[in-house]
Protein backbone atom coordinates (compact mmCIF):
# COMPACT_ATOMS: atom_id res chain seq x y z
CA UNK A 1 0.00 0.00 0.00
CA UNK A 2 0.89 3.29 -0.75
CA UNK A 3 -0.24 6.89 0.36
CA UNK A 4 -0.19 9.84 -1.96
CA UNK A 5 -2.36 12.93 -2.92
CA UNK A 6 -3.01 15.07 -6.17
CA UNK A 7 -0.67 17.55 -8.00
CA UNK A 8 -0.04 20.35 -5.60
CA UNK A 9 2.34 20.56 -2.95
CA UNK A 10 1.07 23.40 -0.99
CA UNK A 11 4.59 23.39 1.70
CA UNK A 12 7.04 23.20 -1.03
CA UNK A 13 6.72 26.81 -3.06
CA UNK A 14 6.42 25.96 -6.20
CA UNK A 15 3.87 24.35 -8.85
CA UNK A 16 4.73 21.58 -11.04
CA UNK A 17 1.23 23.07 -13.37
CA UNK A 18 2.10 26.39 -14.04
CA UNK A 19 0.35 27.19 -17.45
CA UNK A 20 -0.73 30.35 -19.26
CA UNK A 21 -3.02 32.04 -21.58
CA UNK A 22 -3.23 30.98 -25.07
CA UNK A 23 -2.93 34.58 -26.11
CA UNK A 24 0.06 34.79 -24.95
CA UNK A 25 1.78 31.38 -26.48
CA UNK A 26 5.25 31.56 -27.56
CA UNK A 27 8.16 29.32 -28.30
CA UNK A 28 10.00 30.85 -25.48
CA UNK A 29 7.16 31.13 -22.93
CA UNK A 30 6.23 27.49 -23.10
CA UNK A 31 10.00 26.06 -23.14
CA UNK A 32 10.39 28.41 -19.46
CA UNK A 33 7.07 27.16 -18.07
CA UNK A 34 7.68 23.27 -18.87
CA UNK A 35 11.35 23.77 -17.28
CA UNK A 36 9.74 25.22 -14.08
CA UNK A 37 7.30 22.49 -13.59
CA UNK A 38 9.70 19.96 -14.52
CA UNK A 39 11.82 21.37 -11.76
CA UNK A 40 8.76 21.82 -9.72
CA UNK A 41 7.89 17.52 -10.11
CA UNK A 42 11.68 17.19 -9.11
CA UNK A 43 10.79 18.65 -5.66
CA UNK A 44 8.01 17.17 -4.99
CA UNK A 45 9.36 13.72 -5.59
CA UNK A 46 11.93 14.24 -3.10
CA UNK A 47 9.97 16.05 -0.64
CA UNK A 48 7.07 13.22 -1.27
CA UNK A 49 9.93 10.53 0.02
CA UNK A 50 11.30 12.34 2.20
CA UNK A 51 7.82 12.10 4.13
CA UNK A 52 6.55 8.60 2.72
CA UNK A 53 4.25 9.98 -0.25
CA UNK A 54 4.99 7.20 -2.78
CA UNK A 55 1.67 7.73 -4.91
CA UNK A 56 1.78 10.39 -6.74
CA UNK A 57 -0.39 12.19 -9.41
CA UNK A 58 1.38 14.28 -11.92
CA UNK A 59 -0.46 17.51 -12.74
CA UNK A 60 -1.60 17.48 -16.46
CA UNK A 61 -0.28 20.87 -17.37
CA UNK A 62 3.44 19.66 -16.68
CA UNK A 63 3.79 20.78 -20.44
CA UNK A 64 0.64 23.59 -21.21
CA UNK A 65 -1.37 23.15 -24.20
CA UNK A 66 0.68 19.70 -25.06
CA UNK A 67 -2.51 18.69 -26.88
CA UNK A 68 -3.27 22.18 -28.73
CA UNK A 69 -2.69 22.31 -32.27
CA UNK A 70 -0.97 25.41 -31.54
CA UNK A 71 1.95 23.48 -29.85
CA UNK A 72 4.40 22.12 -32.79
CA UNK A 73 7.46 22.17 -30.22
CA UNK A 74 9.35 18.82 -29.99
CA UNK A 75 9.14 18.81 -26.48
CA UNK A 76 9.44 14.79 -26.08
CA UNK A 77 13.27 15.21 -27.50
CA UNK A 78 13.64 18.55 -25.86
CA UNK A 79 13.09 17.62 -22.47
CA UNK A 80 13.85 13.46 -22.88
CA UNK A 81 16.67 13.48 -20.53
CA UNK A 82 14.73 15.46 -17.82
CA UNK A 83 11.46 13.14 -17.75
CA UNK A 84 13.94 10.04 -17.80
CA UNK A 85 15.87 11.43 -14.75
CA UNK A 86 12.48 11.75 -12.94
CA UNK A 87 11.26 8.21 -14.00
CA UNK A 88 14.17 6.67 -12.41
CA UNK A 89 13.81 8.55 -9.21
CA UNK A 90 10.29 7.15 -9.02
CA UNK A 91 11.25 3.88 -10.27
CA UNK A 92 14.54 3.60 -7.68
CA UNK A 93 12.56 4.73 -4.57
CA UNK A 94 9.22 2.14 -5.65
CA UNK A 95 6.68 4.94 -6.36
CA UNK A 96 3.96 4.68 -8.09
CA UNK A 97 2.33 7.85 -10.58
CA UNK A 98 -0.75 8.40 -12.37
CA UNK A 99 -2.27 11.39 -14.44
CA UNK A 100 -5.89 12.16 -15.09
CA UNK A 101 -7.23 14.55 -17.97
CA UNK A 102 -9.78 16.83 -17.11
CA UNK A 103 -13.68 16.17 -17.40
CA UNK A 104 -13.50 17.19 -21.16
CA UNK A 105 -11.45 14.09 -22.44
CA UNK A 106 -14.32 11.79 -23.21
CA UNK A 107 -13.93 8.97 -25.60
CA UNK A 108 -17.56 7.73 -26.24
CA UNK A 109 -18.86 11.33 -26.66
CA UNK A 110 -21.02 11.15 -29.96
CA UNK A 111 -19.52 14.43 -31.20
CA UNK A 112 -16.24 13.68 -32.99
CA UNK A 113 -14.49 16.71 -32.55
CA UNK A 114 -14.67 16.40 -29.28
CA UNK A 115 -13.33 12.58 -29.29
CA UNK A 116 -10.41 13.49 -31.50
CA UNK A 117 -9.34 16.21 -29.30
CA UNK A 118 -9.61 13.66 -26.38
CA UNK A 119 -7.17 10.75 -28.39
CA UNK A 120 -4.87 14.09 -28.50
CA UNK A 121 -5.12 14.81 -24.73
CA UNK A 122 -4.58 10.88 -23.89
CA UNK A 123 -1.70 10.38 -26.17
CA UNK A 124 -0.11 13.43 -25.09
CA UNK A 125 -0.35 11.59 -20.96
CA UNK A 126 1.17 8.50 -22.58
CA UNK A 127 3.84 10.87 -24.16
CA UNK A 128 4.56 12.17 -20.23
CA UNK A 129 4.75 8.55 -18.63
CA UNK A 130 6.62 6.69 -21.25
CA UNK A 131 8.85 9.29 -21.31
CA UNK A 132 9.35 8.79 -17.61
CA UNK A 133 10.14 5.35 -18.62
CA UNK A 134 7.43 4.11 -16.30
CA UNK A 135 6.03 0.72 -16.48
CA UNK A 136 1.98 -0.45 -16.79
CA UNK A 137 1.24 0.49 -13.67
CA UNK A 138 1.32 3.86 -14.05
CA UNK A 139 -1.71 4.63 -15.20
CA UNK A 140 -4.21 7.66 -16.85
CA UNK A 141 -7.43 7.64 -15.38
CA UNK A 142 -10.38 9.20 -16.81
CA UNK A 143 -14.32 9.09 -16.23
CA UNK A 144 -16.49 6.77 -18.16
CA UNK A 145 -18.41 9.70 -19.97
CA UNK A 146 -21.55 11.00 -20.45
CA UNK A 147 -25.15 9.30 -21.18
CA UNK A 148 -26.47 11.65 -24.09
CA UNK A 149 -29.86 10.34 -23.77
CA UNK A 150 -29.19 6.76 -23.72
CA UNK A 151 -26.88 5.08 -21.44
CA UNK A 152 -26.51 1.11 -23.22
CA UNK A 153 -25.66 3.53 -26.49
CA UNK A 154 -23.21 5.34 -24.71
CA UNK A 155 -21.23 1.83 -23.04
CA UNK A 156 -21.55 0.44 -26.36
CA UNK A 157 -19.47 3.45 -28.33
CA UNK A 158 -16.99 3.89 -25.12
CA UNK A 159 -16.29 0.06 -25.68
CA UNK A 160 -16.08 -0.09 -29.26
CA UNK A 161 -13.64 3.39 -29.34
CA UNK A 162 -11.24 1.70 -26.75
CA UNK A 163 -11.09 -1.35 -28.58
CA UNK A 164 -9.81 1.11 -31.36
CA UNK A 165 -7.08 2.93 -29.40
CA UNK A 166 -3.96 2.85 -30.01
CA UNK A 167 -2.41 0.45 -27.49
CA UNK A 168 0.18 2.71 -25.90
CA UNK A 169 -2.88 4.69 -24.58
CA UNK A 170 -5.17 1.31 -24.24
CA UNK A 171 -2.76 -0.34 -22.17
CA UNK A 172 -2.62 3.16 -19.30
CA UNK A 173 -6.06 3.75 -19.21
CA UNK A 174 -8.30 3.08 -16.56
CA UNK A 175 -11.59 4.10 -15.78
CA UNK A 176 -13.68 5.61 -12.20
CA UNK A 177 -16.59 4.89 -10.98
CA UNK A 178 -18.45 8.20 -10.55
CA UNK A 179 -20.99 10.38 -8.28
CA UNK A 180 -23.71 10.85 -10.80
CA UNK A 181 -23.92 8.74 -14.10
CA UNK A 182 -21.58 5.60 -14.05
CA UNK A 183 -21.59 3.25 -10.93
CA UNK A 184 -18.60 0.82 -10.11
CA UNK A 185 -20.83 -2.33 -11.32
CA UNK A 186 -21.40 -0.11 -14.83
CA UNK A 187 -17.59 0.16 -14.61
CA UNK A 188 -17.44 -3.49 -13.85
CA UNK A 189 -19.76 -4.18 -16.89
CA UNK A 190 -17.08 -2.51 -19.20
CA UNK A 191 -14.26 -4.06 -17.64
CA UNK A 192 -16.02 -7.52 -18.36
CA UNK A 193 -16.15 -6.51 -21.96
CA UNK A 194 -12.55 -4.86 -23.10
CA UNK A 195 -10.42 -5.37 -19.71
CA UNK A 196 -10.27 -1.89 -18.62
CA UNK A 197 -8.87 -1.65 -15.27
CA UNK A 198 -11.03 0.09 -13.01
CA UNK A 199 -10.15 2.97 -10.17
CA UNK A 200 -12.53 2.85 -7.33
CA UNK A 201 -13.49 6.28 -5.85
CA UNK A 202 -15.31 5.64 -2.52
CA UNK A 203 -16.80 9.01 -2.16
CA UNK A 204 -18.36 8.81 -5.21
CA UNK A 205 -19.27 4.89 -4.36
CA UNK A 206 -21.39 6.39 -1.35
CA UNK A 207 -23.14 8.79 -3.34
CA UNK A 208 -23.96 6.24 -6.75
CA UNK A 209 -23.69 2.98 -6.32
CA UNK A 210 -25.42 -0.34 -6.62
CA UNK A 211 -25.50 -1.40 -3.33
CA UNK A 212 -22.28 -3.51 -3.28
CA UNK A 213 -20.92 -3.72 0.15
CA UNK A 214 -16.86 -3.04 0.49
CA UNK A 215 -15.77 -5.80 0.93
CA UNK A 216 -18.01 -6.59 -2.49
CA UNK A 217 -15.76 -4.30 -3.99
CA UNK A 218 -12.46 -4.60 -3.20
CA UNK A 219 -12.62 -8.17 -3.74
CA UNK A 220 -13.51 -7.41 -7.54
CA UNK A 221 -10.49 -4.97 -7.87
CA UNK A 222 -8.22 -7.86 -6.55
CA UNK A 223 -9.33 -9.68 -9.26
CA UNK A 224 -9.07 -6.93 -11.91
CA UNK A 225 -5.66 -5.58 -11.20
CA UNK A 226 -3.28 -8.59 -12.00
CA UNK A 227 0.12 -8.99 -13.08
CA UNK A 228 2.08 -6.38 -14.31
CA UNK A 229 -0.50 -3.38 -13.72
CA UNK A 230 0.00 -3.66 -10.21
CA UNK A 231 -2.19 -3.57 -6.73
CA UNK A 232 -5.59 -1.40 -7.68
CA UNK A 233 -5.37 2.15 -7.55
CA UNK A 234 -8.21 3.62 -5.18
CA UNK A 235 -9.11 6.91 -5.01
CA UNK A 236 -10.08 8.26 -1.24
CA UNK A 237 -11.71 11.15 0.02
CA UNK A 238 -14.64 12.26 2.47
CA UNK A 239 -17.66 14.33 1.74
CA UNK A 240 -17.71 18.39 2.79
CA UNK A 241 -19.29 18.72 6.20
CA UNK A 242 -22.26 21.15 5.43
CA UNK A 243 -21.39 20.69 1.13
CA UNK A 244 -22.90 20.05 -2.06
CA UNK A 245 -23.21 15.62 -2.79
CA UNK A 246 -19.37 15.19 -4.21
CA UNK A 247 -17.41 17.72 -2.39
CA UNK A 248 -14.67 16.63 -0.96
CA UNK A 249 -13.34 17.86 2.49
CA UNK A 250 -10.56 19.78 3.34
CA UNK A 251 -8.96 17.83 5.84
CA UNK A 252 -8.53 14.23 6.72
CA UNK A 253 -11.28 12.70 8.90
CA UNK A 254 -8.68 10.66 11.04
CA UNK A 255 -11.39 8.00 12.56
CA UNK A 256 -12.86 7.43 9.29
CA UNK A 257 -9.93 6.72 7.38
CA UNK A 258 -8.89 4.13 10.05
CA UNK A 259 -12.46 2.74 9.90
CA UNK A 260 -11.84 2.42 6.15
CA UNK A 261 -8.47 0.72 6.61
CA UNK A 262 -10.06 -1.92 9.12
CA UNK A 263 -12.72 -2.49 7.02
CA UNK A 264 -10.20 -3.36 3.89
CA UNK A 265 -7.77 -5.33 5.85
CA UNK A 266 -6.88 -7.94 3.63
CA UNK A 267 -6.94 -6.53 0.50
CA UNK A 268 -3.82 -4.54 -0.72
CA UNK A 269 -4.10 -1.17 -2.77
CA UNK A 270 -3.07 1.95 -3.16
CA UNK A 271 -4.74 5.25 -2.21
CA UNK A 272 -4.66 8.56 -3.82
CA UNK A 273 -6.25 11.10 -1.25
CA UNK A 274 -8.45 13.67 -2.74
CA UNK A 275 -8.58 15.87 0.01
CA UNK A 276 -7.81 19.52 0.18
CA UNK A 277 -4.78 19.85 2.13
CA UNK A 278 -3.29 17.55 -0.10
CA UNK A 279 0.43 16.66 1.43
CA UNK A 280 -0.77 17.68 4.95
CA UNK A 281 -3.62 14.80 4.99
CA UNK A 282 -1.18 12.64 3.53
CA UNK A 283 1.28 12.73 6.53
CA UNK A 284 -1.86 11.92 8.69
CA UNK A 285 -3.09 9.03 6.72
CA UNK A 286 0.62 7.81 6.59
CA UNK A 287 0.64 8.44 10.98
CA UNK A 288 -2.56 5.91 11.00
CA UNK A 289 -1.22 3.11 8.44
CA UNK A 290 1.93 3.18 10.13
CA UNK A 291 1.08 -0.04 11.67
CA UNK A 292 -0.99 -1.52 8.97
CA UNK A 293 1.19 -4.42 7.34
CA UNK A 294 0.21 -3.05 4.13
CA UNK A 295 1.85 0.03 4.13
CA UNK A 296 5.27 0.35 2.34
CA UNK A 297 7.88 2.11 4.08
CA UNK A 298 11.25 3.40 2.54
Amino acid sequence: MRIGYPCINRSIGCSAGRTFRLANYSFQRLIDTIDLNLGCLDEILHDNLANGFLFHRISSDIVPFASHPVCTVDWQSRFADAFAGLGEFVRTHKMRISMHPDQFTLINSPNRDVFERSLRELAYHSDVLDLMGLGADARIQIHVGGIYGDKPAAIDRFVRRYKGLDERISRRLTIENDDRLYTFADCVRIHERVGIPIIFDNLHHGINCSGEPLLEVFAKLSQIWTGRIGIPMTDYSEPLPGGRSGRHAEQIDTGAFHRYLSDTAGYDFDIMLEIKDKEKSAAAAVQIAAEDPRLVIM
